[in-house]
């Protein structure tokens, strides 16, 4: 055996199936289907980052991605930047160059340890074949461990084709996350159990870390015992069923005209104790640190501690989301909460009200027009199909507005998939392909505007190559519309730059063996809808959007006077 096939075995006796690579490490991906490991061979390692970004979020395992030294290494970095911002493990595996060229200038040499700092939880060379099962437990546990996130392994093409043995003592399992499950100590648990039974407007917020540590049933739970209303970030939304009468939807960025939130948004601001659970606090998900009142008490569960006070300071329990929540609820009863029903109450009858007056909006807005159609009227299409375990993803910008504002979670735990780590614009699709892979059951969506899937449609035969039916549903609006409108709306005029040219994105999908249908107007997206689900085959369901379109950001309710002209113009 060489290192090439004992890479193979250690990543296998991880309990790692799938490894997202076009080439390299190329012996091992000669060796891997022997150790059943599938090869998903993408076009870009940018996409391919992303699709094992999705991979992970839904598996609940490490993901392994796989590229060469140099352009190929490059491309990697985006998403990672992604994954580390979002908590997503992934082990990267790059081969190098030889080690025995080192500094001097061999083909696509670079200083790869520089390139992955800003990326990378912890990045290593291997060069001893005995050492090889050590370093990759390590990089696995780095990886899951802690706050989740990306690893580096760099491996030399020299070192490859060595002898080596697998070592007879790393035999344990360690490619699911969280790895390991740690509790805060009991006097803060104490001390928060006595802030939940005396606030009188408590509220939860519930950020990705939910997902992460599977906690939405704990929390679920711990909002039904209190009464206690439940938001969501962006990364968060899911967390509860959102038909279910404490679930008050995503908060954040995005509680403008016509969504759910605008009218609930008391909830954050009159409240007295705030429970923030696995979230990074971050601008989107606080509007900008102004939704929560300064003056209130805040819990904050996170399973690093540097999140925890960063933005709000708070009752520090560091520790797993789903332990934690389980200690909260081990140690408080239902006569704990003593206007419980008069809580519970009060929020059923806001929310109702919330969702007729989003739902009166939405009427008023209609369906839209020939060659202009709404995308919340996509969504209202949309959101009735979808069953307990589909997943639906979307790319950054309007897309994750739309999709977090207009669709509903049918369980906790429903999955929304969204590059919000950094937001990049392309990642969508991919990401849903990931996704898909990991639960090849479920009906998976991708929400992507035609400015970003411009970034990556080249998968489309990725997904035909490789079997992967998904659903794209491209608003094609020929804009890039949150830039433009951003201008518009702040700097009254915008550049031409977010003017895009006509794409027949369903032209596109065919020329590469998936379905493609364009659709111009409303009455024709739901057959489409239908009849791209019933192909079996990738697809996409180009629909001519209306550009005047706005999601619901908050910003949209107040404009801002024009900047000054420039003297002399």
């Amino acid at each position: 055996m060489n290192t090439s096939e004992a890479l193979a075995a250690a990543l296998a006796r991880h309990g790692i199936d799938t490894m997202f690579s076009q080439c390299f490490p190329v012996r091992t991906q000669h060796v891997a289907p022997k150790y059943g490991i599938r090869q998903i061979g993408f076009r870009t390692e940018n996409a391919g980052g992303a699709m094992a970004d999705g991979f992970s979020r839904i598996s609940g395992r490490i993901s392994v991605l796989a590229g060469q030294s140099g352009p190929a290494a490059t491309l990697l970095v985006p998403p990672l930047c992604e994954a580390i911002k979002a908590s997503i493990p992934i082990l990267a595996l790059v081969e190098e160059y030889p080690v025995a060229d080192a500094d001097r200038n061999v083909f696509q040499e670079f200083d790869h340890f520089a390139l992955f700092s800003s990326c990378s939880k912890w990045t290593r060379r291997v060069t001893e074949p005995e050492r090889l099962d050590d370093y990759i437990d390590m990089a696995i546990v780095q990886a899951t461990s802690g706050r989740p996130g990306p690893v580096v392994l760099l491996l030399p093409s020299d070192f490859m084709g060595e002898d080596a043995v697998p070592s007879p003592h790393r035999t344990a399992k360690l490619g699911h996350f969280p790895l390991d499950r740690v509790v805060p100590a009991q006097d803060r648990l104490a001390d928060a159990i006595e802030l939940l039974k005396g606030a009188k407007r408590p509220l939860i917020v519930a950020g990705g870390g939910v997902h992460l540590s599977n906690a939405c049933a704990e929390m679920a739970a711990l909002a039904e015992l209190g009464a206690i209303p439940v938001c969501t970030t962006n990364h968060g939304k899911g967390a509860i069923d959102e038909r279910y009468a404490l679930s008050l939807g995503v908060f954040g960025n995005c509680m403008g005209k016509g969504s759910k939130a605008m009218h609930l948004r008391d909830y954050a601001e009159r409240a007295d104790l705030v429970l923030l659970v696995g979230t990074r606090t971050a601008a989107n998900g606080t509007a900008n640190w102004t939704l929560f009142p300064r003056d209130a008490r805040f819990i904050h569960i996170d399973i690093d501690g540097i999140e925890i006070g960063r933005n709000y300071e708070a009752l520090r329990l560091l520790g797993d989301a789903k332990a934690t929540l389980a200690a909260l609820l081990d140690g408080l009863s239902e006569s704990d909460f003593p206007d419980r029903a008069e809580r519970l109450a009060k929020v059923s009858r806001d929310n109702t009200e919330a969702q007729a007056q989003s739902a009166a909006v939405l009427d008023e807005i209609g369906p839209g027009r020939q060659g202009a159609v709404r995308p919340e009227h996509l969504m209202r299409v949309l959101d009735p199909l979808l069953c307990e375990h589909d997943i639906v993803c979307a790319d950054a910008s309007y897309a994750t507005n739309w999709v977090g504002t207009f669709l509903n979670g049918r369980c906790h735990g429903a999955r929304f998939l969204t590059p919000r780590g950094i937001a990049g614009l392309g990642w969508g699709m991919p990401m849903a392909m990931g996704a898909k892979l990991a639960r090849p059951e479920a009906n998976v969506f991708a929400l992507v505007g035609d400015g970003g899937f411009a970034h990556n449609w080249s998968e489309l035969e990725t997904a035909r190559r490789i079997g992967i039916p998904i659903v794209v549903i491209v608003l094609n609006n020929e804009i890039l519309a949150y830039q433009q409108h951003g201008e518009e709306w702040f700097m009254h005029h915008h550049s031409d730059a977010s003017d895009l040219g006509p794409v027949d994105h369903a032209a596109i999908a065919r020329a590469c063996g998936c379905f493609g249908e364009r659709v111009a107007s409303p009455e024709e997206f739901a057959p489409a809808l239908q009849r791209a689900l019933d192909s079996g085959l990738p697809a996409v369901v180009d629909v001519m959007t209306d550009p005047d379109a706005h999601a619901p950001l908050s910003h949209y309710l107040f404009r801002p006077e024009p900047p000054a002209p420039v003297a002399g113009s």
